[in-house]
């Protein structure tokens, strides 16, 4: 299939979802040398104008002048331990933009390696800087796991990152549909991969408290890194895809 057909074009470009808030597609990427994934970036714009940029994708020249169009780049957010690859070349070209990280992403060797830098560490209770327009909740997993999830209260937008994967099967071929399938993250009610599910849910009462809080935040929007999101009966579909969990 073509790179078209397994991602949402336009790619690589802003796309307004609402007040404040865009979404860059981008990819495929493989999971795992696998199922090839579309991937998203979530951009917000607070309330002094700056831009938080969620889960970067790759960098471009031509993004980076699209983004700054829409207000200048203050904080970048690498939300769980897989969404950090371009983060280096995004702090190159904009140096000045704070890092904030989920815990334990800095004591990983590739990161490391790569000498990306982690300007602070996220938690349940949100920074100063967007503190008063944006929840934080903690997914906690076994193995150094750890997703933070981010809830726009203006838009009534929840981003998640890989807590929930949504891919349309008329994306995929029939090989990668038969291993979605196998994984669990086929849309309408994808879910987190099954590995995944299985290194949360070890976490017990706090990984379920998790769970419902972000149910309990009745999201109109539900949006991921890979999939298609939910922007229709967001709350219903994101208490079928977090069953297993709550």
């Amino acid at each position: 299939m073509t790179k078209d057909a397994i991602t949402y074009p336009p790619l690589d470009t802003p796309k307004a979802l609402a007040e404040d808030v865009w979404i860059v597609d981008s990819g495929p990427l493989n999971a795992m040398g696998t199922i090839p994934l579309p991937v998203r970036m979530t951009i917000l714009r607070l309330a002094d104008k700056s831009l938080l940029l969620h889960s970067p994708t790759k960098y471009s020249l031509d993004l980076h002048k699209e983004i700054e169009r829409l207000g200048p780049i203050a904080h970048f957010v690498a939300p769980n331990i897989a969404h950090w690859t371009y983060l280096e070349e995004w702090q190159r070209h904009v140096p000045h933009a704070t890092t904030w990280a989920a815990p334990g992403l800095r004591q990983r060797a590739q990161v490391k390696k790569f000498d990306v830098r982690l300007d602070h560490d996220l938690s349940s209770r949100s920074p100063a800087a967007w503190a008063d327009e944006i929840d934080q909740v903690v997914v906690p997993g076994i193995a150094g796991f750890c997703e933070i999830c981010f809830y726009h209260r203006a838009s009534r937008t929840l981003i998640l990152t890989d807590l929930v994967q949504n891919l349309e099967p008329r994306k995929l071929s029939g090989l990668f549909r038969g291993m979605a399938r196998i994984a669990g993250v086929v849309a309408p009610t994808g879910k987190a991969p099954i590995y995944l599910r299985a290194i949360v849910r070890l976490k017990g009462h706090a990984a379920k408290e998790a769970a419902r809080q972000l149910v309990a935040f009745d999201p109109a929007t539900v949006i991921f890194a890979h999939g298609r999101p939910f922007d229709r009966n967001a709350r219903e579909q994101l208490e079928t895809s977090l069953s297993w969990l709550l």
